[in-house]
């Protein structure tokens, strides 16, 4: 069914960049569509070529705004100046058929969702149009990662066709720059609780090199996940390896079995101590700028309770406490060294403790000071 738009309600974003083999192509399907509802759309190019890309699109009546570098950045420019009530993007290397907008636009303007996605692996991909590694292994992992850790259902999180209403994108609190901004755009959808639906579409070869870096850009989206969702991916795990080590270390301090044959175990559970405490401060480090960065609100639970000021000074006054332990048995090891004449020593468990001690007692120290130098200008006082 063709639904008609009031007139300049429909914004169409691209970002550019080199692409004045395919910008003409891209901005004439861009104005059919308008035609075909009936409106008077506008299309917005956030360019950053260095051919005639701009130049082109000026010509054919799009509005152009540059240079911006990054693909984020691109957007997050361009979607700023959208002024439609409805918002489609797209690049403009002709991959996507901005022909099958309707797929698009008929669900948003009959009220049966507020974001839609495109969906290539359950559409038709054209020969050449996709790597294997991307359509196989990539795209397949990335989205299931994302589906489990924000509730999503969907099939293909990186397809860049897809729209939404222009009240949709103002509850959205995107933020990043680059390549990750894919994620984001679906994640802030999820926690908005708008409704997202998904709709087959064709994807294309394109005629210039391809600008993506697989492993670079995959790790960028890892990377943002982590940051939205540091509890699966450090905080847990962290905690798992520490507390396995404080039980193999206790275990054989507690029944005095650190003996030749038990020593490696007893090393074994010294470095998951030292390697649990590293990963939980690292997932705090995490946590804390998500929370600078307003991923988080700032809510009176567990999450800001932990982290304000009074907290972290817990944290400094018990890793200090800990570090002196292991100094002191530090101390006991030289001083056993010294009465021993300089000679051989068999201290080898205390020596292994006392390390151990000073580390995780520097790192709680060391993690104290980053946290609260972070959070000096987020108000802490719940």
């Amino acid at each position: 069914m063709l639904y008609k738009l009031d007139m300049s309600s429909l914004s169409i974003v691209m970002p550019s960049m080199n692409e004045e083999e395919t910008i003409r192509i891209c901005i004439e399907k861009a104005q059919s569509i308008f035609e075909k509802y009936g409106i008077e759309g506008e299309i917005i190019i956030a360019d950053n070529s260095s051919d005639r890309t701009a130049e082109i699109a000026a010509s054919m009546g799009a509005k152009v705004i540059g240079p911006i570098k990054g693909y984020g950045n691109a957007y997050l420019k361009g979607l700023a100046k959208a002024k439609g009530d409805y918002i489609a993007i797209a690049d403009a290397d002709n991959t996507y058929d901005l022909l099958e907008l309707d797929r698009f636009l008929d669900p948003l303007m009959a009220g049966e969702a507020d974001f839609i996605m495109g969906t290539r692996l359950k559409g038709d991909i054209k020969k050449g149009a996709m790597p294997w590694l991307h359509q196989y292994i990539g795209n397949p992992f990335l989205t299931a990662m994302l589906n489990l850790l924000f509730g999503t259902k969907i099939s293909d999180a990186h397809c860049g066709m897809r729209a939404f209403t222009k009240e949709a994108l103002e509850k959205m609190n995107l933020k990043t720059h680059g390549m990750e901004l894919a994620s984001e755009m679906v994640i802030e959808a999820a926690k908005c609780e708008l409704r997202i639906k998904e709709v087959p579409i064709t994807y294309y070869s394109r005629r210039a090199p391809s600008k993506l870096r697989s492993f670079q850009d995959g790790w960028r989206h890892i990377r943002f996940m982590m940051l939205y969702r540091p509890l699966p991916f450090l905080f847990l795990p962290g905690a798992v390896v520490f507390v396995l080590g404080v039980l193999i270390t206790g275990s054989l301090l507690l029944t005095g079995d650190v003996a030749e044959n038990r020593l490696h175990s007893f090393i074994l559970g010294c470095m998951l101590l030292i390697l649990g405490g590293q990963t939980l401060s690292t997932g705090g480090y995490l946590k804390t700028y998500g929370l600078i960065r307003g991923m988080y609100p700032n809510n009176k639970g567990n999450t800001a309770k932990w982290l304000n000021y009074h907290s972290l000074e817990k944290e400094l006054f018990a890793g200090s406490i800990i570090l002196i332990a292991g100094l002191l048995l530090g101390l006991k090891v030289v001083y056993t060294w010294i009465s021993s004449g300089y000679g051989s020593l068999s201290e080898v468990k205390n020596a292994v403790i006392s390390m151990v001690f000073a580390f995780i007692g520097l790192q709680m120290i060391f993690s104290a000071i980053v946290l609260s130098v972070m959070l000096l200008e987020v108000d802490t006082d719940w």
